[in-house]
């Protein structure tokens, strides 16, 4: 039985490794936004490099999240955990001292496959580490501090694009990795899952990769209209249906398809691809928006989306507590329309906005929609599904919110009609991000509609969320296996 005490000093050093690895991963995902311009106008970038900068994090990251998790079960958490922080901070090292875009796009999916060992390696070493009565606790500090850490990475990002270069946005990784590792290696205990013997599932996770990457590709490159776009997109559906039938018949499958059995759990995923395609297309397009259009410096633009971190930061556990006495209906179907007023708001923003009335004001409401939806996400997709594979939703889930991020990214840009050098021109990408807010909005709606027409209240002894203070935007929370004493 794990019984590392959290007022021990082993038990505090455990929780600041873990936090330290697991934010370099959040700020990674928070602060690339603010820094695309200036790597755009550094690298001579296109529009779709810009795209390609943040995707290609994302394709590794939610193609393997699930297999990460998997592989510290077997060979070791605390290995897995240290071997992702510093593969992490080697790619991190190759993005800061990249000579061009297509180094850089490489270097980002590398860093990817690092995010997916380490991050939940950190929730699972927790886990696995504490002694049963502190290890909620434990999970909560794990949780809050790591959304500080998503809250900060905006404006950190604008400090150092603004300041060093943005080139340290990524280096900064470096220095966090030398300290985190001996740390973890001195005091954080090896645990396995001593019962897992199976195969690993590296061909679905292959196959769901490589269909995200090919449709991914297909989306940012479709003005071209080439033969190899089509053939890319052709590609990628078919990854996508070898996927399917791999994970129908494998015997231990990475993606189980009976769990989607479960109605609700279907259902609140299909929500989930809603609103985080939303999320993920309104975050990369406002960090530009203004900066090339408003005219914000960096830091301004990173500093401006504070308050949106901030609400979750400060009213994520009541709104879990709240949700748990109404039932995540009534604030999943509301949370999106709200998340969908603010995207509408932002259409105030253009030249010369004003912070205090054109941009606080959608900023402050998209932040009390976020905050009355994702707690009660998480809870409910905890509670559709069977205690004994809530980690397993969890990581389900989460992977889905990052695929859905990155399409969304790949195809908003077509959809609103941007082309590949609309960011270098304030008029053409005013008139893009205004066709393009509408559309977010659009899908928000669909995903309240969603949640009105097919979410019930969950039975009362289900699972619920130990990640109750949640500050990151990108993706929600991942919860772990809970672990018995």
């Amino acid at each position: 039985m794990p019984d590392v005490r959290l007022t021990s000093p082993q038990g505090r050093w455990i929780l600041f490794t873990t936090v330290l690895g697991s934010s370099m991963a959040l700020l990674d995902s928070t602060v690339v936004n603010v820094a695309l311009p200036r790597i755009g106008e550094d690298l001579g970038a296109s529009l779709a490099a810009l795209q390609w900068t943040v995707n290609a994090y994302m394709v590794t990251l939610a193609g393997l999240i699930l297999l990460g998790g998997s592989l510290g079960d077997r060979y070791g958490r605390r290995k897995i955990f240290v071997l992702g922080v510093a593969w992490f901070a080697a790619a991190s090292l190759l993005c800061g001292l990249s000579p061009n875009a297509p180094v850089l796009i490489a270097a980002r999916a590398l860093q990817g496959i690092g995010g997916a060992l380490l991050t939940p390696g950190s929730l699972a070493i927790i886990q696995s580490s504490f002694h049963p009565d502190d290890r909620s606790r434990a999970v909560g500090l794990w949780s809050g501090f790591g959304g500080i850490g998503a809250a900060v990475g905006p404006f950190l990002g604008g400090w150092l694009v603004a300041g060093p270069g943005w080139r340290w946005v990524f280096l900064l990784n470096v220095p966090l990795a030398l300290l985190c590792v001996p740390v973890a290696l001195r005091h954080v205990p090896e645990s396995r899952d001593g019962g897992k013997h199976g195969r690993f599932d590296v061909l679905g996770a292959a196959l769901g990769a490589l269909a995200l990457a090919l449709l991914t590709y297909a989306l940012i490159e479709a003005r071209a209209g080439t033969v190899v776009v089509t053939l890319s997109g052709v590609a990628g559906l078919a990854a996508a249906v070898a996927f399917v039938q791999v994970e129908r018949h494998r015997p231990e499958p990475m993606l189980p398809p009976d769990i989607f059995a479960s109605r609700q759990f279907t259902a609140v995923n299909l929500v989930t691809l809603c609103v985080y395609a939303a999320f993920g297309g309104f975050f990369f397009l406002t960090a530009l928006q203004l900066q090339v259009v408003a005219g914000y410096s960096p830091l301004a633009a990173g500093t401006a989306l504070l308050p949106t971190t901030a609400l979750m930061l400060l009213f994520s556990a009541r709104s879990g507590a709240l949700a748990d006495r109404t039932g995540p209906r009534l604030p999943l179907t509301a949370g999106p329309l709200l998340c969908a007023a603010a995207m509408l708001l932002m259409l105030r923003v253009g030249r010369d906005a004003d912070y205090l009335t054109d941009v606080l004001p959608a900023l402050l409401v998209m932040g009390t929609g976020l905050v009355t939806l994702v707690a009660p996400l998480t809870a409910t997709v905890l509670a559709s599904v069977d205690t004994a594979r809530a980690g397993l939703a969890s990581g389900i889930n989460n992977a889905a919110a990052r695929a859905a991020g990155l399409v969304a990214v790949a195809a908003l840009p077509l959809l609103a009609g941007m082309g590949p050098e609309a960011y270098r021109v304030p008029s053409a990408f005013d008139a893009a991000f205004r066709r393009a807010m509408p559309i977010c909005a659009a899908v928000l709606v669909a995903g309240s509609l969603l949640a009105f027409t097919l979410v019930r209240r969950p039975a009362p002894e289900c699972r619920h969320p130990e990640c109750r203070v949640h500050g990151c935007v990108t993706a929600p929370p991942l919860e772990g296996e809970r672990r018995g004493g």
